[in-house]
């Protein structure tokens, strides 16, 4: 039996579903790069919510290309082999024990993974690293580093392969050097990169924190690269947020039309920034 409340709630379903039209129409055929991390990867609640988000995405006309982390994960695999790392300046250093590591757990758990979940949505998710078909070619980031690599070329060719064949790619960041060693990539880093090479419409760095927050704490929902600047000049923008700004400057002047960074944790994150007037986050353009 139907209820008068039943009725309002299918109402506002439908007056949703038809204030996003203007936002279907805009993204139809636009390439989206998303770069999934933090507690967005965490639970099997939340991993499915945003493989069905992606599916919904490629159902109308997205080109959707997933960037994945996988810290937590990579360090509960070292402390059970056993293996000890060492840090500069924060930063691990990623030698060859610990990138046999960092390539199993990313290109294998971690991966599939995200794979299997979007595949259960109704998806056809392609699992890649930045090895396969020299997607990612690297320089080594710093000699006190080890096997971590900064991307010199993106090969965007088994992308677009994958886009053609209404496939969703799912990259683990590792990439390879020119004389074939295995290199581990910072994934905001990567994502950047293959945004910028596939000149991607959107850039959405799903993170644990709802946006950047200006000096009275509140998020800024959209700057231009100048104020980002300003702010990181000021000491506004600080710690963790660094790098992550970092990159949308650089996929920003690499050519990529936007960057949101965003709070992954957040239900339908994605959908809400793509579809409603509000957006979320903080959006980041060139101007």
């Amino acid at each position: 039996m139907k209820t008068r409340d039943m009725n309002r709630d299918w109402i506002a379903t439908a007056r949703t579903l038809s204030e996003a039209l203007p936002y279907l129409q805009r993204y139809t055929g636009a390439i989206v790069v998303i770069k999934l991390g933090g507690h967005a990867m965490g639970s099997d609640e939340a991993m499915e919510t945003f493989a069905r988000d992606v599916v919904l995405m490629s159902h109308v006309g997205v080109n959707p290309v997933i960037v994945h982390g996988g810290g937590p994960m990579i360090n509960e695999m070292l402390g059970k082999l056993a293996i000890k790392s060492e840090f500069v300046n924060g930063k691990r250093v990623t030698d060859t024990a610990t990138m046999e590591v960092v390539e199993m757990v990313l290109s294998g758990r971690v991966n599939k993974r995200i794979v299997q979940a979007i595949n259960r949505q109704g998806g056809r998710a392609v699992g890649l690293s930045g090895k396969d078909a020299n997607l990612i070619t690297c320089n080594p980031s710093s000699p006190d580093l080890g096997l971590v690599g900064e991307p010199s070329e993106i090969d965007t060719r088994i992308l677009r392969t994958l886009f053609d064949a209404n496939m969703i790619p799912v990259i683990a960041p590792l990439g390879t050097g020119r004389a074939g060693e295995t290199y581990n990539i910072n994934g905001d880093t990567a994502a950047g990169a293959i945004a910028a090479a596939l000149k991607a419409d959107r850039l959405l760095l799903l993170t644990d924190i709802d946006g950047v927050r200006d000096a009275s704490g509140q998020v800024v929902t959209e700057l231009s690269a100048d104020q980002i600047r300003q702010m990181t000049r000021d000491g506004v923008i600080a710690g963790g947020m660094i790098p992550k700004t970092e990159t949308a400057l650089a996929a920003i002047e690499g050519g990529v039309r936007a960057v949101v960074i965003l709070d992954g944790r957040a239900p339908n994150a994605t959908l809400l920034e793509l579809y409603t007037e509000h957006g979320a986050g903080s959006l980041i353009r060139a101007r």
